[in-house]
């Protein structure tokens, strides 16, 4: 990815080069390179198929000679036909030599006296040689020559993987430096073998064959330019890859051994292969990637389970930190290599999703699979179906649902041979866990031959799940690194300890002199708890809320020592540094101060880069402390010596079981530390609940499918019947038997039965005309089915939540009555989500403010919406208000101005600042509206009285997705260009965009007023 930048900037100064240079050569296409227009037909396609680059999407897949650069065929186009073009027009538009130009029947192009004069440009053996080195050098620089596309190596690779196999290609000389150079030496080798075209004398041309000539002139650029191009895609085609012998040789042997590993895991036999069924390239890439030489034993035991070699369905547990990400690593590759079947592995969050797309990519180019990103705006539906190669899936909750929907719905879901679902209890947690529990109970359904394997570090009541997934469980005590429990009350620390009579030993008391001031600032003694252990080793601190967290980082600085900002001292300055570039110039003032003492505090106040660089920081030592809020327990690993947590609390609410495990189980770092701490502060007052907390057992899970109705059980039902899985009441009545709710109907349904919360949820889509019924006898009503409206199958094509489904569509018809076009801020308008603004409460001041500075036409919308200036003026001055107002609609409109604002701005720090909104809050808005308006268009695609909104919603997608100027959007979609910007400033990608476009200033017939104007 570091690499990525450089290389488009150095392919764009390329072209610039060639536009303008003024450079007379002359070109000349040997005889023996024309062909009949049948052939340059098919070399020019397979010219096209070879400049592909690996688009995760060719449906979208453009076969048109010209892209965004217009006559430049790509980034990746061979710089000497571009080079060849430009120079042999700048020749013909020159006065001198126009004289030398006859008709079309004159076969010679150029006399004796004009060969001594210029050289025959690539196709003699007299080429200039500096021009010859120069052409040498960029082909040199644009890497070694792509494969074939039968090989399926770069063709319709995701982006995750092109920026990894390009480092890979252009760093391992051992591989592939001697084949480029030996195809080089062949290309060179055709092209010097082409015999140089006889040059002869040309009579001057009298004046009854000027029209003659000028007619002539054009036609014949274009053919000199045809005849080149289908020469050298000739020379292309005619030429063979030559590989190494030692990559031949390591090629074979995989694929030697995966078809041995294919034929073990079929046969009865007890012989695991060399790495457990998987070839032994396996075993070296775990070794070389991720310094792992040999298992954990309860590992080796889980893996050859005989419940595992059968296939069937697990769940396991074990401690944090234990290593049960490495065992469904490896029931996955077994899946991908062996038993070749696509993989979907389902992970909590966004973060972590990306943190694990960078550790398998590596496998997978070296092993032969993709692997996918489903996360935030990524993902395609349905997926790619590949030939050859198999795809690993990672994916959010959200988006795994999505995918298995896709996939059923084309036929396909058989093709899925493992579902790995990580941090299972989450199926207990609100809607989040409601969506998990609808796809896993799907692909149970459909797929009798899809494994699912289901591991987390807090489960309690596991025979629910089992009964609910029909699998069996594995559970271990295992912890590589010894973890100690300790609390602090007052100055006292104690052990944790279930065989005392009240839980805890009395362990040491704290020895820190205290001033006065400091036990003030301080008074639960944070600064003597994390000085014990940084900078040398690093501790984190759990706080209950965001603003304690920055609180708190601020308050330990104050009294560090001074010392610690000598620890890595320019390696902390290089962190603010690079804070400052993400920040346009702008750094947040609490880490400008905390970081040169090696803290810093992490929350989702923050963007997703800021965090993304803090988080590297910490990993590598440059940082020794973060102050955190729980979040960070369940997002990426992030190990530490030492944890702390202030307060048995999470905001308001008191501490769960097993968010106190995942807290603490972040303490010890395999390989580093031989022992972990937690220690967690309380008062007196809640001593009693605490010793509760950490003596007891784990939280059950509970289903919440009919908990959550718009987005459980009524989704569900309109998810089956959409998609033929179940369209009777009877059918989908069953179907509710096999859910994680069914299981549990016992013990949470009190008053109504199973069977009459099932007719009420089918009643009340049907009254929302989201289903008809079919007619039926009162005798038959079991057999009595649905089908899915108009209406309906919109909603569920858009993934709409029902409870805002009739809302957006009444929003969108009265917008089409007075659609406000002149600005985006109509549109802005509609796809700013539901759910955001009713968790919304707008600074009043600033709502006022911005409102007074709307344009004509934008106030015309807020007055379509019924908002007007003197409602806000009256709620920003506390006055009295008699007319009633949809609270929704204004605090929609409130979002929508930060929306409005940010895609004018493109910078989320100046917008954080307009509407003292955290920069993190404006970043997930963004995320939440450019996901949304994805919603509302295939919203739109189903229903063609919304056909005017497709075309429009299509650009401001995009708009919201990139955030960048209009103009830069066709370049955010190449492959690796977004990836790019990650260590990229946009603001540098504009003013490298803007020079391309703008003409050189030496074209002949351009003034500098035409210049300025372009």
């Amino acid at each position: 990815m570091e690499n990525g930048g450089p290389r488009i900037r150095r392919r764009v100064s390329v072209r610039k080069r060639n536009r303008g240079s003024l450079e007379s050569l002359c070109v000349a296409p040997a005889p023996a390179e024309l062909q009949p227009s049948e052939d340059l037909e098919d070399e020019g396609a397979a010219g096209r198929r070879r400049r592909k680059t690996g688009s995760p999407e060719p449906a979208q897949e453009n076969d048109s000679e010209e892209d965004m650069f217009n006559d430049y065929d790509s980034f990746t186009e061979n710089s000497f036909l571009a080079q060849v073009e430009d120079l042999e027009q700048k020749y013909t538009q020159l006065p001198e030599h126009r004289e030398l130009v006859t008709d079309s029947a004159t076969e010679g192009l150029c006399s004796e006296s004009m060969e001594n004069k210029l050289p025959v440009f690539a196709v003699s053996s007299s080429t200039d040689p500096e021009t010859n080195q120069h052409i040498k050098n960029q082909s040199a620089a644009d890497g070694p020559a792509g494969p074939e596309p039968d090989s399926d190596l770069l063709f319709d690779v995701p982006s995750s993987q092109i920026l990894y196999f390009e480092r890979i290609q252009n760093s391992s000389n051992d591989l592939g430096g001697q084949s480029a150079k030996e195809r080089d030496g062949n290309s060179h080798k055709l092209l010097n073998e082409e015999p140089a075209f006889s040059h002869q004398e040309l009579p001057q041309p009298n004046d009854d064959l000027a029209e003659t000539r000028a007619s002539s002139e054009t036609s014949r650029r274009k053919s000199i330019a045809d005849h080149l191009k289908s020469a050298m895609a000739g020379n292309a085609t005619a030429q063979t890859p030559v590989f190494s012998r030692s990559k031949h040789l390591k090629e074979t042997l995989l694929s030697e051994e995966i078809s041995v590993a294919r034929k073990a895991m079929e046969s009865p036999s007890d012989d695991l292969g060399p790495f457990y069924s998987l070839p032994s390239k396996v075993r070296d890439l775990y070794a070389q990637l991720k310094g792992i030489k040999k298992l954990y034993d309860w590992q080796h035991t889980c893996l050859t389970l005989s419940s595992v070699q059968k296939r069937k369905n697990l769940i396991y547990s074990l401690p944090t930190s234990g290593g049960k990400t490495l065992v469904a690593e490896i029931l996955m590759l077994q899946e991908l290599l062996c038993r070749q079947k696509d993989v979907l592995m389902i992970l909590p969050y966004v973060a972590i999703v990306q943190e694990k797309i960078a550790s398998l990519s590596s496998f997978g180019v070296e092993l032969g699979f993709f692997v996918e990103e489903y996360a935030g705006s990524k993902g395609k539906f349905p997926p790619t179906k590949r030939r050859e190669k198999k795809s690993l899936y990672i994916a959010t909750i959200e988006k795994g649902h999505s995918l298995v929907n896709a996939l059923i719905e084309t036929g396909r879901i058989s093709s899925l041979g493992l579902v790995v679902v990580d941090e299972l209890h989450m199926i207990g947690e609100g809607s989040r866990g409601a969506i998990l529990e609808m796809t896993l109970a799907k692909v149970l359904y459909t797929s009798k031959t899809t494994q699912i394997i289901g591991m987390s570090a807090t489960l309690n009541n596991v025979q629910d799940l089992q009964e609910f997934l029909k699998a069996e469980y594995y559970t271990s005590q295992f912890r590589p690194v010894e973890l100690k429990e300790y609390l602090k009350v007052n100055d006292t620390i104690y052990e944790v300890d279930s065989r005392a009579e009240n839980g805890m030993t009395f362990s040491r008391l704290l020895n820190y002199k205290y001033s006065d001031a400091l036990k003030k600032m301080d008074p639960d003694h944070l600064v003597a708890l994390v000085t014990e252990v940084i900078p040398n080793y690093s501790c984190l601190v759990f706080c209950p809320s965001k603003k304690n967290c920055e609180n708190v980082a601020e308050m330990l600085c104050k009294f560090l020592s001074k010392d610690f900002l000598n620890h890595r001292e320019k390696e902390k300055s290089r962190v603010i540094k690079n804070l400052r570039d993400m920040g346009n110039g702008k750094v947040c003032p609490v880490l400008k101060r905390t970081i040169p003492f090696g803290v810093a505090y992490h929350h989702s106040g923050l963007t997703s880069d800021e965090r993304k660089l803090l988080e590297e920081a910490y990993s590598t030592g440059v940082l020794c402390l973060l102050t955190c809020t729980s979040t960070l327990a369940a997002g990426v690993n992030l190990p530490a010596r030492r944890v702390i947590l202030r307060a048995p609390y999470v905001a308001r609410e008191f501490l769960r079981r097993n968010q106190y495990k995942q807290m603490i189980g972040r303490a010890g770092r395999a390989g580093i530390d031989t022992v972990g701490e937690s220690i967690l502060l309380l008062q007196e007052k809640d001593k009693q609940q605490v010793l509760e907390l950490i003596n007891g057992p784990v939280e059950n899970c509970y289903s919440h499918l009919v908990e959550e109705l718009t987005r459980g059980i009524q989704t569900l039902f309109l998810s089956l019947i959409s998609l033929k899985i179940a369209t009777s009441l009877g059918d989908l009545y069953q179907f509710m038997n096999g859910t994680f709710f069914g299981v549990q109907q016992k013990i949470l349904l009190k008053e109504k039965s199973l069977w009459e919360i099932t007719v009420e949820s089918l009643n009340y889509l049907t009254e929302k005309g989201l289903l008809q019924r079919d007619s039926c006898g009162a005798s038959e009503e079991a057999q009595c089915c649905f089908h899915i409206t108009k209406l309906g199958h919109a909603s569920f094509k858009g993934a709409i939540d029902l409870a805002y489904c009739d809302i957006l569509y009444r929003d969108l018809k009265k917008g089409l009555e007075g659609l406000v076009l002149e600005s985006l801020l109509h549109l802005v308008y509609l796809t700013t989500p539901y759910d955001l603004a009713a968790q919304s409460e707008p600074d009043w001041m600033v709502y006022f403010r911005q409102f007074s500075q709307l344009s004509p036409a934008e106030q015309n919308v807020a007055a379509l919406l019924g908002v007007s200036e003197s409602f806000i003026g009256k709620k920003a001055s506390g006055q009295a208000i008699r007319k009633k107002v949809d609270k929704n609609i204004v605090n929609r409109l409130y979002l929508s101005f930060v929306l409005y604002s940010l895609l004018k701005e493109t910078n989320v720090w100046s917008v954080s600042e307009k509407f003292n909104m955290p920069r993190g809050h404006v970043q997930s808005l963004l995320t939440g509206a450019a996901s949304f308006s994805s919603s509302v268009l295939h919203f739109c695609e189903e229903l063609e009285e919304f056909w005017v909104y497709r075309a429009l919603l299509v650009e401001l997608t995009k708009k919201l997705t990139y955030c960048v100027k209009a103009e830069l959007i066709p370049l955010m979609e190449v492959t690796g260009v977004l990836e790019m910007l990650l260590h990229e400033k946009a603001q540098t990608l504009q003013e490298e965009a803007e020079e391309l476009l703008r003409l050189p200033a030496d074209l002949p017939g351009l003034g500098a007023s035409d210049t300025e104007k372009v």
